[in-house]
């Protein structure tokens, strides 16, 4: 009787040598898949999933900030599991405690984390593009080009003549990005809480918009340098007359934050007569009306006083240097005032309520 041949042994014993073989890399994967890193000391750790962004990547980020011990193991199991079709574009917060199926699941959450950027009421496209660059969530060049394009801001609804800028439609709010967010996404979302506190204030003052004979844009602009010249929330309706009674009787506004505003990127810090007789479409002391367009962001308060002023004849207000101001009828009183409230420096040392790049608390009209 003939043995058995070698070759025999091995064909006979190649299914279980494959099963053997199969399930060692199938058993070490599944104790990866199921096992955190560290659950004793957990780390925690900031994934982006951008568009654009493949696994090898997300697996690499995960490896390097040691949340998990593989990126080779981790994009395998995603394979394996079709769990890289599920994940959604977000930035995650994730932990070595987790095991490689809870970092899945976290990351197919589309749960982000999101950064709250506050834009203050008065603050201008300048300081919103500062804000979001501060905020890691946009380059600030990026912001302002947008800003100032031609095709996006036809783009966002707005109707031929177009404004020269976005300024004045970056509504002040609280807002939470995320940062897979793009400039476009962000800048429109402020567009639509404008759009939607317009709507509110048309609604309310219909009758008074229709008899001021001012487009909308016009609203915006007025509503921008009453912003701007607010320090106590509860004068803006007659600060915003002052300028109505001005307009009527075809006075220049002679506003110191449109002058600022004109020159901007070049201030300094301190405005200078020079400044004030310098033409820019912005300042209101060579233009003799309105100025080309907003020279701020101005909330639902400024968006209403500028159409439902205080009644009044005053045509002229100077600041106390604290926040509110003195209002006056006539020429007379209010160079009374400046010498008072402003030449005097006494009257001026350390107070200024201006938030702007000045430490310069300005005179008004």
């Amino acid at each position: 009787m003939l043995r058995n041949s070698p070759s025999r042994w091995f064909l006979a014993l190649l299914p279980l040598i494959l099963v053997l073989a199969l399930s060692i890399p199938a058993a070490r994967l599944a104790l990866f898949a199921t096992r955190p890193l560290s659950p004793s000391s957990p780390t925690e750790t900031v994934v982006l999933v951008a568009r654009g962004v493949g696994p090898s990547e997300i697996a690499r980020q995960l490896e390097t900030s040691k949340a998990i011990s593989s990126a080779k193991d981790f994009h395998l199991l995603g394979k394996v599991l079709r769990k890289w079709k599920d994940l959604k574009t977000g930035e995650y917060l994730v932990t070595s405690g987790m095991n490689p199926l809870e970092i899945f699941k976290v990351l197919s959450s589309g749960i982000s984390i999101q950064h709250m950027v506050t834009i203050r009421e008065g603050a201008n496209m300048y300081e919103v593009a500062d804000s979001l660059e501060k905020a890691g969530l946009a380059s600030r060049e990026k912001v302002l080009t947008l800003c100032r394009e031609h095709e996006f801001i036809k783009s966002q609804g707005f109707q031929e003549p177009l404004p020269p800028s976005l300024e004045g439609y970056l509504f002040p709010d609280t807002y939470a990005f995320t940062r897979v967010e793009t400039p476009e996404a962000m800048i429109q979302a402020m567009i639509r809480r404008y759009r939607a506190a317009w709507t509110q204030v048309k609604n309310r003052f219909a009758a008074q918009i229709s008899s001021l004979g001012l487009s909308e844009h016009q609203i915006v602009t007025l509503a921008s340098i009453i912003e701007k010249e607010t320090g106590a929330p509860e004068e803006r309706p007659m600060i915003s007359s002052v300028f109505h009674n001005r307009l009527r009787k075809k006075m220049r506004l002679q506003s110191d934050p449109t002058t600022i505003y004109g020159i901007w990127e070049t201030y300094s810090g301190n405005i200078r007569k020079q400044d004030l007789l310098t033409p820019t479409p912005f300042n209101t002391y060579t233009v003799p009306s309105l100025p080309v367009g907003p020279i701020s962001n101005p909330g639902s308060l400024a968006l209403e006083a500028a159409v439902n002023p205080a009644q009044s004849e005053y045509l002229f207000f100077v600041s106390q240097n604290e926040g509110r101001h003195i209002f006056t009828r006539s020429y007379e009183e209010h160079n009374r005032a400046v010498r008072k409230f402003q030449l005097d420096p006494k009257a001026r040392e350390g107070k200024s309520w201006r938030n702007l790049k000045t430490d310069r608390a300005g005179s008004g009209t």
